[in-house]
């Protein structure tokens, strides 16, 4: 960028617009002194040409297949826009027109440490029987044997930013970690162990720990024939994306108890429909897909925008760009 164009820029900023909350909104003009353009959730429609740039959220839940095949572009799309940061880390909440006329920043990354805490939460809610073990009367006073992390091996299928978040908060409390990932790369984390196949991580497993993304390749990876392959009472947590998981398998698994627990933050579809058996299984815990969700992604989502933005004032490539 030459001098007199860079000045022109400084004195006319692109014009921003968020469909973010004011945690996210608020922690950008602090870092960049210049005011957002509040939008409304939802399909973009009829955006001012002013606006360059724009924060989206989806408007489109993981798992709607045909609302995702369906969707095509308002009239005038893309209006101004030169560059789009979305609010999540994956793409399946978005039609493919909205991820193929601008250049798209995603939001990896942002959100593995709020979503490995998750996971470790979940672990020890497993190990230490809560909220069961909390007692109410004298009548319940009764001793239960609980289990120790520490003695337990977790199992992390996928190796990004949240496998890895969740493999060093495992060690950090003493568990043996295997990892399964598609690199060949050596793990670069010590006290992890990397296996070769799926079969190998599970069978293994006290818990397991999903955290790949919805490639082509991942869909139904935890079915029937893996399942058969679990360490008798496996507790598996999916923090990944719901269609990992072959649905008849897991509840087949659960009901004959080679499965003890299933931990789901991310299911297909989102939400699960009423009357869906998942709600109903006494050891299948459900969460609304917020692992991740917390003021510490948002501002961390600020941080890594405001990075990009000055980037994109650069004319440099893009982090996390499709």
């Amino acid at each position: 960028m030459n001098t007199m164009h860079k000045e022109a820029v400084l004195r006319h900023p692109p014009l921003i617009g968020s469909q973010l909350e004011p945690v996210f909104n608020n922690a950008v003009q602090e870092r960049l002194q210049l005011p957002l353009r509040t939008i409304s959730r939802g399909l973009p429609t009829g955006l001012d040409i002013d606006i360059q740039i724009l924060v989206a959220a989806p408007w489109i839940f993981a798992g709607q297949t045909e609302a995702l095949e369906t969707s095509t572009p308002p009239l005038g799309w893309p209006y101004g826009l030169k560059w789009i940061q979305l609010l999540t880390s994956g793409v399946d909440a978005y039609p493919r027109w909205f991820l193929e006329t601008v250049p798209v920043t995603t939001a990896r990354g942002v959100a593995a440490e709020p979503i490995a805490e998750f996971v470790m939460g979940a672990i020890l809610c497993a190990a230490k029987q809560l909220p069961q073990a909390w007692i109410t009367s004298p009548e319940d006073w009764q001793p239960r044997w609980l289990d120790c992390v520490s003695d337990s091996t977790v199992a992390v299928l996928g190796f990004g930013p949240i496998g890895q978040a969740v493999a060093k908060k495992a060690l950090a409390l003493g568990a043996r970690v295997l990892v399964l990932r598609k690199s060949n790369q050596p793990l670069d984390l010590p006290g992890a162990e990397q296996v070769s196949n799926i079969e190998e991580l599970v069978s293994h497993a006290d818990h397991l720990v999903l955290a790949a993304p919805a490639s082509a390749g991942n869909v139904g990876i935890i079915n029937a024939k893996v399942l058969a392959t679990a360490k008798s009472g496996l507790h598996l947590i999916n923090v990944g994306r719901g269609d990992l998981i072959d649905d008849d398998a897991l509840l087949s698994a659960l009901n004959s108890h080679q499965v003890r627990l299933a931990t789901l933050d991310t299911t297909v579809p989102e939400p699960l429909p009423m009357g869906h058996p998942y709600y109903k299984h006494d050891r299948v815990r459900i969460s609304p897909h917020i692992s991740g969700v917390s003021r510490h992604t948002r501002v961390a989502l600020a941080v890594k925008f405001v990075e990009n933005y000055h980037r994109f004032l650069g004319g440099l490539p893009l982090l996390n760009q499709l």
